[in-house]
């Protein structure tokens, strides 16, 4: 069962975001909406994003700032709920999201569909222009929403994460971005999830340059990865988001 709460035309904070409230299966959810003036006359955009592990909303709105690098696009920041990590916090102090399909009663892909219902009801909505990105847990979540949800995306990205069931993904425009020396998701596992995902797209396996730290791995079918390993750690990286709303602008999905 799900409640909708609140209002998307009040109570908007100075950075121009405001607080979304549900309830699903009987649990208080929220997520911090920028909305485009645009939204109510013609469709736009619809950008999801999914804080790390221990992260918040809040702190993936400071750190992604999506709005600022397309104000055109409607952005959704996503808070987690308290669950254990796959890598950390094993006893769910923080907050993060389901690592799997079935984990937590799929209470996340559950609190996904009741933002995307209100939001397209709310709001004009661009079917063919719906995204996903996240750090960490949150780039795990990424993936799980690809692997769940996928035929509502027209591109993903997913930073800092791995996904061990990448083969059963269907082939989906993807820019998978990492730190080569990522000491918490080893980089060697999101290496053979770039692979993986390589192959699903039907890629070619020379890639291109495409941007800073960026390659290109050209697809016959639409589907391309484009890769960006830097030099780091399980960070995320500032120069991502740019990049992130570029290679989105750039995949729009196809006309119904």
């Amino acid at each position: 069962m799900v409640l909708w709460l609140g209002s998307l035309a009040c109570g908007a904070a100075a950075d121009g975001l405001q607080e979304l409230n549900f309830t699903v299966d009987g649990v208080a959810r929220s997520a911090l909406v920028y909305v485009p003036p645009a939204a109510k006359t013609r469709p736009v955009p619809l950008v999801f994003v999914f804080h790390g592990h221990a992260g918040s909303a809040r702190q993936a709105a400071r750190s992604f700032h999506l709005e600022r690098e397309w104000p055109e696009a409607l952005v959704v920041y996503m808070q987690g709920l308290d669950t254990p990590g796959q890598l950390t916090d094993p006893q769910g102090q923080r907050a993060g999201w389901q690592a799997a399909l079935g984990d937590q009663a799929d209470r996340d892909l559950k609190f996904f569909d009741a933002v995307l219902a209100r939001l397209k009801q709310d709001d004009n909505v661009d079917a063919r222009r719906i995204y996903c990105t996240g750090h960490s847990n949150g780039g795990g979540f990424t993936y799980l929403l690809w692997l769940a949800r996928g035929n509502v995306f027209a591109a993903v990205a997913p930073c800092s994460a791995a996904a061990k069931y990448a083969r059963q993904l269907s082939p989906k425009p993807a820019m998978i971005i990492g730190g080569d020396r990522d000491p918490l998701v080893k980089f060697a596992w999101q290496k053979l999830t770039m692979d993986a995902v390589r192959r699903v797209n039907g890629c070619s396996p020379a890639g291109e340059s495409w941007a800073k730290q960026c390659t290109l791995y050209p697809s016959a079918t639409g589907t391309p990865l484009v890769t960006m390993i830097f030099p780091g750690g399980h960070r995320f990286n500032p120069a991502a988001p740019a990049l992130i709303v570029k290679f989105f602008k750039e995949h729009p999905g196809p006309a119904n």
